[in-house]
């Protein structure tokens, strides 16, 4: 397997009138493509910062992020759209679906936008809803929806670009247990299925069991962890 993630001596510092805070402090990694990597550790540890940079949500201090093709360090804000809506997939904690549209339309309008006929990308939104068991709840609203429901058209919405990579920053952080185990174990088999990358930040260790390795940010540091 050929690494689709490199990150090389990472720093995110935040300044202040009176300090710096360093958040994380000469981090590397390499993350084989196809593999499925999980990031913990304590609340306010840096990890949702981490993959914010990843993501290209956030900027580094200092080091290098290097995703596929894209060093994202220093891509422009054209190329950080173009990477974020063709090269990656996106899952918060927070679902962050549009209130006024089904859950097929919050599915499709990605790539929809992102130029695909609208034919094409409304069954591949119908596709993506039945794989993630909500074929007969495409036309409801989010506000119809329950909370495990409305992260399924989440996870499902997270690949309809046909993403490398899927990054999850706490994906079942909302969710009640049953729900989170769920979602944790639908994000895994759809990134198995469709053959994906993923990069999962949580605190819940029974869902971090389920990746392939695991690494926890501690003090800034990264450090690998057995699970």
């Amino acid at each position: 397997m050929s690494s689709i993630v490199t990150i090389t001596n990472l720093e995110k510092t935040y300044k202040t009138d009176s300090e710096t805070l360093t958040i994380l402090k000469d981090l590397n990694l390499e993350i084989e493509s196809g593999t499925k990597t999980v990031i913990v550790g304590e609340s306010g540890s840096g990890k949702s910062t981490f993959l914010n940079i990843i993501g290209g949500l956030d900027t580094a201090t200092s080091g290098s992020v290097r995703v596929g093709p894209y060093e994202v360090s220093s891509l422009s804000e054209e190329s950080l759209t173009e990477y974020r809506s063709h090269f990656l997939g996106l899952i918060f904690q927070f679902h962050y679906l549009l209130k006024d549209f089904t859950a097929l339309e919050n599915v499709f309008l990605p790539a929809y936008m992102a130029g695909m006929p609208k034919h094409e990308a409304r069954e591949k939104a119908l596709s993506l809803l039945h794989d993630v068991g909500l074929v007969d709840r495409v036309d409801h609203l989010p506000s119809q929806l329950s909370g495990g429901e409305r992260q399924r058209v989440a996870v499902a919405r997270s690949l309809i670009n046909d993403p490398q990579i899927i990054l999850a920053d706490e994906p079942t952080g909302n969710l009640d247990p049953a729900n989170a185990l769920m979602i944790g174990d639908l994000l895994f088999s759809m990134a198995d299925k469709y053959q994906k990358t993923l990069i999962l930040v949580t605190h819940d260790m029974s869902l971090a069991k389920k990746g392939d390795f695991c690494y926890a940010i501690t003090n800034g540091q990264l450090t690998e962890r057995q699970i």
